[in-house]
């Protein structure tokens, strides 16, 4: 979670870097997903760390363009969900409840819903480090997903996997391979892959 100005800058870098985007100010038109999360870091550095009157209006013109850029794009993502170094692939819905705690270094994919289990208001998954989430994804209940895992498309995660660095996959899923998502800065993955991702079944091409 930003807490400082420095942890702001720091979970910037991390998500530029995720990204591919190689300036810090995304240009006047296109990279419309980094000029999101520059505003999802901004409002939560916001939302943390400046509540003295001031800031109001700078508060609420940076919620409006915020809130414009999540319907443009199709995202529901609240504040203070992922950690440093979220990579968003795609335009394309994507749900998450404000509940879900997601870890650094995440991948995701359109299509993706993350939330509760049907009547459970608050019982989220908590997700760790380095964990990539293929196209179609949905993932609900109070479950634990460990580092380092990838989960294939269109995958139903209703139970926890808590063995790190392992593929799942499949309705519901279930682990499918030892070879997860790695972490960045890891081994190059096979050709083909998702960037950070090992290949799986029904999702290659979608990087």
């Amino acid at each position: 979670m930003i807490r400082s100005y420095e942890d702001y800058r720091s979970y910037l870098e991390a998500d530029r870097l995720a990204l591919g985007c190689r300036t810090t100010r995304p240009p006047l038109f296109g990279e419309e997903i980094w000029r999101f999360q520059i505003l999802l870091r901004k409002m939560e550095y916001y939302r943390n760390c400046r509540h003295s009157f001031i800031y109001r209006p700078s508060i609420s013109w940076t919620g409006w363009k915020f809130h414009a850029a999540s319907l443009l794009l199709g995202f529901t993502i609240p504040l203070n969900v992922f950690g440093p170094g979220l990579s968003i692939a795609h335009r394309g819905t994507i749900v998450v409840h404000p509940a879900v705690r997601i870890g650094a270094n995440c991948r995701i994919h359109a299509c993706v819903n993350i939330g509760t289990k049907a009547g459970s208001e608050d019982l989220t998954p908590v997700i760790g480090d380095n964990v990539y989430i293929g196209p179609g994804a949905k993932i609900f209940g109070d479950i634990r997903i460990a580092d380092g895992i990838a989960i294939g498309a269109n995958s139903v995660v209703n139970r926890s996997f808590e063995e790190p660095g392992i593929s799942i996959a499949g309705v519901p899923a279930r682990k499918i391979g030892d070879k997860g998502n790695r972490p960045q800065g890891g081994e190059p993955a096979p050709a083909g892959a998702d960037r950070g991702a090992a290949p799986l079944p029904g999702d290659q091409g979608t990087g």
